[in-house]
């Protein structure tokens, strides 16, 4: 790994604005990997990859308009975030232990079952209404 000078109590942000297409999922994924990898939070990079797919499918497919990754480290904590064009709020989890037979419909669940926190919060980008969905991951 390169030596980066930072320490894992630096604090930094990323944002990766992405079109809508199912392709860039991966493409969230394999930048938010770099990224961890590069600022020493590889112990984060499997949980982080799962939330942010899931994020970032939802904006994706669910949506119309532009998307964007938001990556946030601060305190200790890393953000994950997806901005999407839809104004709506997301459909509530379920709760994990619930039986689905469902082959979709259960990615807010696992957002909520694999992170410390989430939320989400109406937010304007690039001259469109919208929201941003964001969890946290303690990286202590």
């Amino acid at each position: 790994m390169p030596e980066t000078g930072r320490t894992r109590d630096d604090a930094w942000e990323y944002s990766l604005y992405i079109p809508t297409d199912p392709r860039a999922v991966t493409v969230c994924r394999r930048t938010l990997r770099l990224i961890l990898t590069l600022h020493g939070l590889t112990d984060l990079i499997d949980t982080a990859e799962l939330l942010a797919s899931e994020l970032m499918s939802n904006a994706v497919l669910h949506t119309k308009g532009p998307a964007c990754l938001r990556l946030r480290f601060r305190d200790g904590v890393l953000q994950i975030g997806a901005w999407d064009a839809d104004p709506e709020p997301p459909r509530p989890p379920g709760r994990p232990h619930d039986p689905g037979e469902a082959e979709s419909g259960r990615g807010m669940t696992l957002v909520r079952a694999c992170s410390d926190l989430w939320h989400w919060q109406p937010l304007s980008r690039m001259g469109h209404r919208g929201k941003l969905v964001w969890c946290e991951l303690n990286a202590a």
